[in-house]
């Protein structure tokens, strides 16, 4: 090998280096300015939805209609309809003796499974 082959190797060697740091942060920048913009993208998106929202709640009929839902309000001459899931409770205010429900064989999975265990057997 000639010197100046050495020469040029170690002049080549030595400029990779000098630019593999400003390289290695430049891609790390633009990772970072690439997962940035997504984030934004994200919040746009996610402001949009809140705007929808928001337009929404501006309208006298849509409130009504959650007040209605979640308050149980009802306008002048309305009659309320309250829907009660105590079965035991029910069938006392209707006047009628409450009957326990006959008791399961199992559950929904466990009939399932032993429809597939049945079928499986039969064949």
């Amino acid at each position: 090998m000639s010197a100046r082959t050495a020469i040029l190797a170690l002049v080549l060697s030595a400029l990779a280096l000098a630019y593999a740091y400003p390289v290695r942060t430049y891609f790390g920048q633009r990772a970072e300015i690439e997962a940035l913009e997504a984030q934004q993208a994200a919040q746009r998106d996610r402001i949009s939805v809140l705007e929808a929202e928001r337009a929404k709640w501006e309208d006298d009929e849509y409130v009504a209609t959650q007040a209605r839902i979640h308050l149980l309000l009802v306008r002048p001459g309305e009659k309320p309809l309250i829907i009660i899931s105590d079965p035991e409770g029910a069938a006392k205010d209707a006047g009628e003796p409450y009957e326990e429900p006959a008791p399961d064989a199992g559950n929904w999975y466990e009939e399932l499974w032993s429809s597939v265990d049945g079928a499986d057997g039969a064949g």
